[in-house]
Parts: C-alpha cells; sequence; structure tokens
C-alpha cells in the first residue's frame, strides 16, 4: 500500500477486512503456546500455533511482556504481508489474565478491537453435550472460537454493534467485553497530582457504595454518548457501579438557532413527557429499576443529560426525596429569547423549567450566559465538555491505519456522489461536525470561497486546498438530512465553481475515521455559532500541536 501511495499518490489499495482470535496454552515453564486463527467474517483463512521459549526462571511480567511482544509483531507482520485491515481480535480469558496489557496494545499499535471472551460460553447443545462427555478445547479450538465470538459484535458497517440491554442499559464497550485501556494506560495520560485528587474522589465513592445512573436520550452517536462512554469505560475499570440509559426540536429553539417559524406545541411536549413516564414506569421504577428508592436497589444518585428528558427528575424525587439529582445542561440556552414574553424559547424554557427546577444541581458549560436567570447561583455548577485521548477519536494511529480510513472515505464520497479527496498530492481544511443549525457550515463554506477567490486566486489548481465537511449522525437527529440539503443547494447554486473541491458527507459511527479526517487536515476548523461544545479543539491541537485551528469566540470553545 506505501508503494501504491508513493507511485499514484493516493489511496487506491484496498485492503482485505479480517478478524483474529487469539488465545495461549502452557505447555511447560520454558515454553508458552500461542494459537492465532485469522477470518475473514465467512472462513477461517489461517490457523497456527506458535510456541514461545521463556528463559529460565523468568517472572510472570516478563512472560506477559513476551507474548505481548509476539502477537504484536506477528499480526502487524502478516497486515502487511497480506494487505489486510485486522478490524477486531477475540482474545481467551487465560490469554488476558496472562498478558492484560495485550489488549491496549492492539488497540493503540494496531488499531485492532480486543475483545475478550470466555471459551464454551454461549455453545450449541451439540456442542455442550460434547464438553459435558469431557471434551477439551486444544489451543487452535480455542483461538478460532473466539475469532467467531468476535465477529458476531461487528454490524454491517464494520464497526462493533450497540448494545442494549435489560431495562434500556447502554452496554458500554459491548457489555465490558472491548478493553481498550488499562488503569495505568489512564494514569499515564494525566499529571500525579490529577490522579491523587482523583482517587481520592473515587475511594470516597467506594467507601460510601454510592450506585449513579445517567440518563440520556441518545446511546450512540452524538457528543453527549462520546462523553458517557469514555466515562463509563474508565469507571467500569475502577471498578464503580455506574448506568447510562436511554430514552431535538427543543434544543434548538433554545438556541435561537431554529426557524422562527418553528414552534414546539403543548401537544408535543406532552407526548415527550408522557413517553418517558411510560419509560419510567415499565422499566425504571419496576423492580431492579433505577428511580426505585436506594433502599430497594435503587440508585443513590440521577444525572440527567440534556434537555431532551426533564420528566425523570420529579419522578426521581417522588420515589426518593432525599436523594441527590443532577441536571447536566450541554448546550447553551438563551437568556434573551427565553425572557422574551412569547416566543417559542420560553414557551419551551417554561415547560422544561417546571421539572428542572426539582434537580439539586444545575451543571452548565464554563460560560455564564449559557444560563438562564431561573437558576439559582447556589444550584449552579460549571463544568466543561471532556474527550478519552485514549478513545478512537483521539489515540495515535499509525499510517497503515489512517491510509486505510481515508480510502474508505473516498469510498463514502464515491458512494455519496462526491469528489474524492486528493490528499497527499493536495491539502485539505477540515470542519468535523454533526449537520447541525449551529455548526456555522455555511460560514465555513464562504470563508474557503474567499480563500480559493481571493487569497490564491491564480495558484495552479493543484496548489490549492480542498474542503471536507464531514461529522457523525445520532438517532434523535431530526436536522441531518435538512442541513446536509440546505449545504448541497448552497454550493451549486452560489458556490459552483467550488463544488469539484467541496467535500460534504455524512458518515457512519466510526471514530477512528474522524481521527484520520482530523490528523491529515492542513487546518481544522470549528465555526459553531453556538453550542459549547469545544472538543473539537482539543482533539485537533492533540492530534499536531502546531494544527492551525479556526473558532468562533461566541461560543464557549
Amino acid at each position: 500500500m506505501s508503494r501504491a501511495k508513493r507511485e499514484e499518490r493516493n489511496f487506491a489499495t484496498n485492503l482485505s477486512i479480517l478478524y483474529a482470535g487469539l488465545a495461549i496454552e502452557e505447555r511447560s515453564e520454558k515454553k508458552l503456546a500461542v494459537g492465532i486463527a485469522i477470518h475473514d467474517g465467512t472462513y477461517s483463512i489461517d490457523l497456527c500455533v506458535h510456541y514461545v521459549c521463556l528463559p529460565q526462571d523468568s517472572s510472570k511480567q516478563h512472560q506477559a511482556d513476551a507474548v505481548e511482544e509476539f502477537v504484536v509483531s506477528r499480526l502487524e507482520k502478516f497486515r502487511h504481508e497480506h494487505l489486510c485491515k485486522i478490524l477486531g481480535a477475540g482474545l481467551s480469558v487465560d490469554l488476558h489474565r496472562h498478558s492484560p496489557r495485550l489488549a491496549s496494545r492492539l488497540w493503540q499499535d494496531l488499531d485492532i478491537v480486543p475483545m475478550v471472551f470466555r471459551v464454551g460460553t454461549d455453545l450449541s447443545p451439540e456442542t455442550v453435550r460434547s464438553v459435558q462427555s469431557g471434551h477439551e478445547w486444544s489451543i487452535d479450538e480455542q483461538a478460532d472460537s473466539v475469532a467467531k465470538k468476535c465477529i458476531m459484535f461487528f454490524g454491517p458497517t464494520q464497526q462493533p454493534r450497540l448494545q442494549l440491554g435489560f431495562k434500556n442499559d447502554v452496554q458500554v464497550d459491548a457489555g465490558g467485553r472491548i478493553k481498550l485501556a488499562t488503569l495505568d494506560d489512564y494514569k499515564n495520560s494525566v499529571r500525579e497530582t490529577t490522579w491523587r485528587a482523583l482517587m481520592k474522589y473515587v475511594e470516597n465513592i467506594k467507601g460510601r457504595k454510592l450506585k449513579i445512573v445517567y440518563f440520556s436520550a441518545t446511546p450512540q452517536g452524538g457528543g453527549v454518548s462520546l462523553m458517557r462512554h469514555a466515562l463509563l469505560r474508565f469507571l467500569h475499570l475502577l471498578e464503580l457501579d455506574e448506568v447510562f440509559r436511554i430514552t431535538k426540536t427543543n434544543h434548538n429553539i433554545l438556541q435561537g438557532v431554529a426557524d422562527p417559524s418553528v414552534r414546539a406545541t403543548d401537544e408535543q411536549l406532552d407526548k415527550i413527557g408522557d413517553w418517558i413516564k411510560d419509560n419510567a414506569k415499565r422499566y425504571w421504577l419496576s423492580e431492579g429499576g433505577p428511580l426505585l428508592p436506594p433502599s430497594k436497589g435503587g440508585a443513590d444518585v440521577i444525572i440527567v443529560d440534556d434537555p431532551q428528558m426533564p420528566e425523570i427528575i420529579p419522578l426521581a424525587k417522588e420515589a426518593a426525596l432525599d436523594r441527590p439529582v443532577i441536571f447536566r445542561s450541554h448546550i447553551e440556552v438563551r437568556d434573551d429569547l427565553v425572557q422574551k414574553d412569547c416566543s417559542a424559547a420560553q414557551h419551551v424554557w417554561r415547560s422544561m423549567w417546571k421539572n428542572i427546577k426539582h434537580a439539586d444541581v444545575f451543571i452548565s458549560h464554563p460560560v455564564h450566559r449559557f444560563v438562564p436567570s431561573d437558576v439559582r447561583s447556589e444550584a449552579l455548577g460549571y463544568m466543561p465538555a471532556t474527550t478519552d485521548w485514549l478513545d478512537g477519536l483521539n489515540k495515535n494511529m499509525r499510517d497503515w491505519d489512517n491510509d486505510f480510513y481515508l480510502h474508505y472515505f473516498n469510498q463514502e464520497c464515491r458512494n455519496h456522489s462526491m469528489p474524492e479527496l486528493a490528499y497527499p498530492s493536495r491539502g485539505y481544511i477540515a470542519q468535523i461536525a454533526r449537520f447541525d443549525p449551529a455548526k456555522g457550515i455555511p460560514d465555513v463554506i464562504k470563508g474557503f470561497a474567499k480563500l480559493r477567490r481571493d487569497l490564491l486566486k491564480g495558484v495552479p489548481h493543484d496548489e490549492t486546498p480542498q474542503l471536507v465537511i464531514c461529522g457523525h449522525s445520532s438517532v434523535d437527529d431530526p436536522d441531518g438530512t435538512i442541513i446536509y440539503d440546505q449545504t448541497m443547494d448552497l454550493i451549486h447554486k452560489v458556490y459552483d465553481d467550488l463544488k469539484s473541491d467541496i467535500l460534504v458527507v455524512r458518515l457512519g459511527p466510526s471514530d477512528q475515521l474522524l481521527n484520520a479526517v482530523i490528523s491529515k487536515a492542513a487546518i481544522v476548523l470549528q465555526l459553531s455559532t453556538r453550542e459549547g461544545f469545544e472538543v473539537k479543539v482539543s482533539e485537533a491541537l492533540h492530534k499536531v500541536c502546531s494544527l492551525p485551528s479556526s473558532l468562533r469566540k461566541e461560543t464557549s470553545i
């Protein structure tokens, strides 16, 4: 692939998609058997048992390190020799216990999603009878088994499937089977003083045996769900008991980016409230539900994300008056619109505030004007948005993996009848954001047009940059298609001379794909007109500290 990239200056080489299965077996004090199975999603195409010889009296840590280095190097060599991309790898429980850092190495070094499975579970009746009759799993059978289990967790988009459990629990990282990082990885990502402060709070929560539940309307795709997935992934390693449960027009009205003619009617608002109450009665107030009093197994702390589900707050208080309930506002609520008589924003806010006012704490982004004047100062807290340096959006990837995702990006461009990315022969400017009225997309295109038409006038076309506008969509996003269509109309009507160099693509839920686009961009833009999610700027600066970023001062950025 590197040769094709040099000769053709694009990403013309398509990599085969494969999956791996890894298992271990101790043959003697000096020899370990490591089974590696390779699967193409339909058949097992390669299977080999390797032997790792160990020095006399080697420590457990030395043995773990030896296996870790051997597996990573073998898979790295395999993918280069066979021009393939290994998307996921199943690890047997025994291997994970023997080499606990192997999973995070696969994720960080090779961009392989590691999943840990117990061999012999979820078996067919015939296999159960075979096991009960004394069948022992050989090392090659174990490797093949965990490879097949791994494949089951990937969907048609070649991403791990979103898992929703009983009572609408969001099963973060496939119910804990995916192991992206260790506690040491997190510890090494912050200063020692930060880690000590964190551990003080962790010990306090553990000592009090608190159970904390997060309620959100979006299980995947939006900024809030990204934060919650990352947080619960980390808290799971700390063995804290926290749960993420699920349930937009209101969102846009409060920020002042909805069409002035758009209003939420009382009937619409009542339907949302009735739906939330119905879910609460069926799932969250029934036996074992999180809204029950703590004495009956409910949560000790309730955290409600965003304005979609404020009806949860009085329900939680009715069930347990003394239980702390926190409302986390992730958006800019424009007080000037909220206080304007008969405005759409005032109507929505009053409907929400009658529920939100029962919360013990109102947490906002650290911008004073994001908070309506109704919120009492003694109940107000500030907290910025967060991001995870170890997840798919932020980790550093090797060129092999970046090239794979940029090739996939060009495939998506072709699928959408878009021009293709000409990188690396030409640079590009990127804005990564959902197709939302608050993201300033028209201003992005206007600025790019001014650059190309004025500042770069007369510069050879091959030396000018392209513009990339892309991002995920979320399941509760009613604006995505509308804003996308408006953007395409704008380009064809006003910027027709530049349409061959403007790439507008709605992408699926692939964090690494956005990571690659950000990593190789010459300039990253974040021209949101409203909201407070500044994390895309942090993520861009994190990739390359000198990467130029352009942003607006009006937002919390």
